[in-house]
């Protein structure tokens, strides 16, 4: 090869590496540019993150809480924060979070709502029946609580009893009947131990506010007489009366039914969202107690669909009782959220009445007296009900309107 074409031949390598050369050294300044604009990203939304946290914490803190935060220095960047309230009703707040690091903005939205007491498959200040009741009801190897479970009390536990649910808590100690290794219970998901939750004191007297702002009030008389009938309420205040109907959507629109010192009997198919409170104006335990007549259930119900949008809460001030009658001498079925501020939920003459086959509830129960349902001997049902209860898991994350609040709040979306 002549000296000419070596030449050329030189020229044409160096030409090559030159371009690739140039090639490579645009590709690292970008990959240099990309980490650089990652890192810048990755800042901006964990001062988001943040935000989103510390509102969260601030509300939790103070449930009043709305000031937000305005162009707060934070991590090297700004923290912006908006607190919007979208369903005063409900309560449901909306936290836009907004974090910003060198030109590069992240933004957080969450919504938040306060915890109910219609999230506990379970719950109960005292577990016994009375303040001069000395029995301890044991919770026993066939025992299964599916959802959230909490106890003021010590828990006491007999031949390994399940505790299923997403969190399991009580405030007092273990109590085994015989000793930790043959009673222990069985618990998944998050355990408490040592929790405090008390039990609102007056969220029956304050249901009466929102009954006078769109809801369905009953006064002035003894007894109130309600059948659930889908989208109609009948109602009667006498036995031997007859029934008047009125359409919900229209009488009670916010949702809420209440009967201000008055004694409830209950039955029907109920179809919507609606809660049911009774409440009492004495000290008696006569008023402010709902009667359960025949079965309570819902039009759709969720256990075949699973998009039913039925859901319902029962609020007594003082008891709520299965009724001794004809209908409940062969099961009953209950599809709601029961809570008893007071005292609990039962069945009346437990340790008299005939077996009764089972209680088919499906919810959830928050009473501050846990009261028999029936007796047992050796294993064997000797009068009233035995249970069939199953959590309402949607229960978690919806509630019935205005039902009693544990006094937090939980997120119930979040978006990135």
């Amino acid at each position: 090869m002549s000296g000419k074409a070596i030449l050329i031949v030189v020229i044409g390598f160096s030409l090559t590496l030159l371009a690739v050369g140039q090639k490579f050294g645009s590709i690292s300044n970008r990959a240099v540019d990309n980490y650089v604009n990652y890192q810048k990203e990755t800042v901006a939304h964990n001062i988001a993150i943040s935000g989103a946290n510390i509102a969260a914490n601030a509300i939790y803190q103070n449930p009043t809480w709305n000031a937000g935060y305005d162009n707060i220095p934070f991590q090297g960047g700004y923290l912006d924060v908006a607190v919007n309230v979208v369903d005063a009703d409900l309560g449901f707040r909306e936290i836009i979070s907004r974090g910003t690091y060198f030109g590069k903005t992240s933004e957080i939205k969450l919504r938040i709502a306060p915890s109910n007491f219609s999230e506990y498959a379970y719950y109960s200040t005292y577990e016994r029946s009375s303040p001069v009741s000395t029995g301890i009801i044991w919770w026993t190897g066939k025992d299964t609580v599916w959802g959230p479970f909490h106890t003021q009390d010590k828990l006491s536990c007999a031949l390994h009893p399940s505790f299923l649910g997403k969190h399991t808590s009580h405030k007092g100690a273990i109590q085994y009947k015989t000793n930790k290794t043959t009673d222990s219970p069985i618990i998944t998901g998050l355990y408490e131990p040592g929790k405090n939750l008390e039990i609102p004191t007056q969220a029956v007297e304050n249901l009466e506010a929102a009954a006078d702002d769109n809801g369905l009030k009953f006064k002035d008389h003894d007894t109130l007489y309600v059948v659930f009938d889908k989208d109609t309420l009948r109602y009667k205040y006498n036995y031997s009366s007859k029934y008047t109907a009125v359409y919900l959507p229209s009488a009670a629109p916010n949702g809420l039914i209440y009967a201000k010192d008055m004694v409830v009997r209950l039955k029907g198919t109920v179809k919507g969202k609606y809660t049911l409170g009774c409440s009492s104006s004495t000290t008696s335990t006569g008023k402010g107690t709902i009667w359960l007549d025949d079965d309570i259930v819902y039009n759709t119900n969720p256990l075949t669909n699973p998009e039913s949008t039925d859901l319902f809460g029962i609020i007594a001030e003082n008891y709520v009782w299965i009724t001794e009658n004809d209908p409940n001498k062969d099961n009953i079925n209950i599809q709601a959220s029961v809570f008893s501020e007071k005292w609990g939920f039962g069945a009346y003459n437990y340790d008299k009445r005939p077996v009764s086959g089972d209680i088919n509830l499906l919810g959830g129960i928050q009473q501050n007296y846990r009261q028999p349902v029936g007796t047992f001997s050796g294993g064997v049902i000797k009068s009233g009900f035995t249970k069939q209860y199953r959590y309402d898991w949607r229960l978690a994350f919806m509630s019935p309107p205005f039902y009693p609040g544990t006094g937090g709040f939980k997120i119930v979306s979040w978006f990135e």
